[in-house]
Parts: C-alpha cells; structure tokens; sequence
C-alpha cells in the first residue's frame, strides 16, 4: 500500500506529480489547526509552506507521520522539539530559492539607484521630469554583504560582474572564505557599515540577528547609503529605519520582508525613498518548482528507504 501525503500548502505541480509516483497524495489547503488536527492522523508525511504552522498537537495527533516537508528555506512554522519527541524527520529545502533572491536583491539594488518604481508611477501619472530621476551607477561602488552563506555568496558573484567591490560581515567565516569570492572580509560590522554603499542582508532569524539594524546601526552608514533586506524581517528596526530615512540617516532602502506579513499600518508607506514589494524573494516559477521537488525526494526517501 502506498503512503499518504498531505500537502497543506499549494506546491508546484511538477513536485505534487513527482510526490505521486510514490505516494497517495490529497492537496488540502487553507484548513485551520483544529481542521489539521482531525484528519493528520490519516497520513505518514505532511508538506507546508510557511503555512500552516506544523504544531505540537498536530504532531502528537499525527500517529502515523513520519516525515513533515517545509517546501522552502526556514522551519519556523514547524515544532522541531515536538516532532524530535516523536521521531519524526523534518526536511526543507533551503538551497531551493538562492538564485532567486539573489537576483531579487541585485534587482532591488538596481531598482534603487536609478528609482524605477518611482520614474515608473511619475510616467503613469503623465510626467516626464526626466530631471527629479538623476540617478547613480553600481559600478565602483562598495556591496557590504551581512551574512555570506550560499545567499550571500551568489549575490557576491553578481555584484562582481557589474563592477562593485564586495565587503562582507559573517562571523562565521574567514577570511579565506572571503576571499575565494574577491570579496573583503570585515572584522566588526561597524567596519562594512561605515564602508558600504550598499548594504544588503542575508541573515537567519536567530536571537542574534534581532534588529541587527536599528537606530545605532543606521547612524554608523553613510547618507548616500541603500539597505536592502531580503532576508528575515526580524532583523531591521522598521521604526528606527523610517526615522533614518525621514531624517537623510541614510538615503534610501528595499525590503523584502517584514516584521509582520503583510506589514499592516506601517509608517514606511508614508515614504517615498523606500522600495516595498511582498516577499519575493522565492517567488519565481524556478525556485517554487525547486522546493517542491527537492523536499518530495527527501520525503520520498524517508517514506520508501
């Protein structure tokens, strides 16, 4: 008899086919906790996006589960300590989306420096002030990277190819690391944000990365500099970002992502040196087919050895 697949999040259809060679698999989507709960019972794995949230009680009422899927990079909407409990295997797929959100970042970077969004609503609304939109190349210009994993890395060799000299802050790297990508290596932050032209993170959310950019930090940049975050939310103060930007702290910013999703009644749409778009970072038809095909195979491979 073939296992059972829950897919509680909509996954690409290319990774529901492949899930099907091997599994029983029911697409149930948009169902609340209580819901979950009555029916995870019927099923050896269950795949999620960053939602729902896996919890403790639909792990302990999920007897028969031996494997919950996160199709993307974080696990903060699965209990691991619950399902550790219960031996069952947790598996994402965090290499899945890297090429995406580095070229999310490189477009948010380019997006900024000649404001595209903001010649684009100035020509809609009938403009051509062609003068209001004055502005600056990347090339020459100093990339500081916060965080330099598989995300960072990749958004280094872009940033390479148009020219820009690549500073990096990542205590856990060396040197060495650095430097296999023509990049610098900064021995404190406070080094790459008084040295960027742009600052662009790629930091997990971790108690450490908490507000990682806040009213200290922003005033350690130069005023000509961009921020980008397409990374965790967690990590910048959106009041004190909105503060630095009022203020010409620094001169503009892209985000990504968000405190809170969608980020409801923030001051940061009063702005008009910000860059917001919905965490889309992962949002190319390359990355969702990735996910989902990558943790299918390992689910694959718990469920049938």
């Amino acid at each position: 008899m073939k296992p059972k697949i829950l897919a509680a999040s909509k996954i690409h259809d290319i990774a529901l086919d492949k899930a099907r060679e091997f599994a029983d698999v029911d697409l149930k989507t948009d169902l609340s906790e209580e819901e979950l709960i009555g029916i995870i019972g019927e099923y050896d794995a269950i795949i999620v996006r960053s939602k729902p949230t896996v919890t403790r009680a639909m792990i302990e009422a999920g007897g028969r589960l031996k494997a919950i899927g996160r199709a993307g990079v974080g696990l903060d909407n699965v209990d691991r300590e619950a399902a550790k409990e219960k031996g069952i295997e947790v598996v994402n797929s965090p290499e899945a989306s890297t090429i995406s959100v580095a070229e999310h970042a490189i477009g948010l970077m380019l997006a900024l420096a000649r404001k595209v969004p903001q010649a684009d609503n100035h020509v809609r609304g009938g403009g051509w002030d062609r003068k209001s939109f004055l502005g600056n190349e990347l090339y020459g210009k100093n990339l500081g990277l916060i965080g330099f994993g598989r995300i960072g890395r990749e958004v280094a060799m872009r940033a390479r190819a148009l020219g820009m000299e690549i500073l990096t802050y990542d205590p856990a790297i060396t040197s060495e690391d650095a430097r296999e990508y023509n990049a610098r290596c900064c021995m404190n932050m406070d080094e790459l944000l008084e040295d960027s032209d742009v600052i662009s993170l790629h930091v997990p959310a971790i108690p450490e990365t908490k507000d990682l950019i806040n009213a200290e930090t922003l005033k350690k940049m130069k005023p000509s500099a961009f921020l980008v975050n397409t990374s965790r939310g967690h990590a910048v103060d959106e009041d004190a970002l909105y503060d630095a930007l009022k203020n010409g702290e620094i001169a503009a910013a892209a985000l990504d992502v968000y405190k809170s999703e969608p980020p409801e009644g923030t001051k940061l749409v009063e702005l008009g040196n910000i860059i917001l778009v919905p965490h889309l970072g992962a949002n190319t038809d390359e990355a969702q087919i990735n996910a989902g095909t990558v943790v299918v195979e390992k689910i694959r491979k718990i469920l049938t050895g």
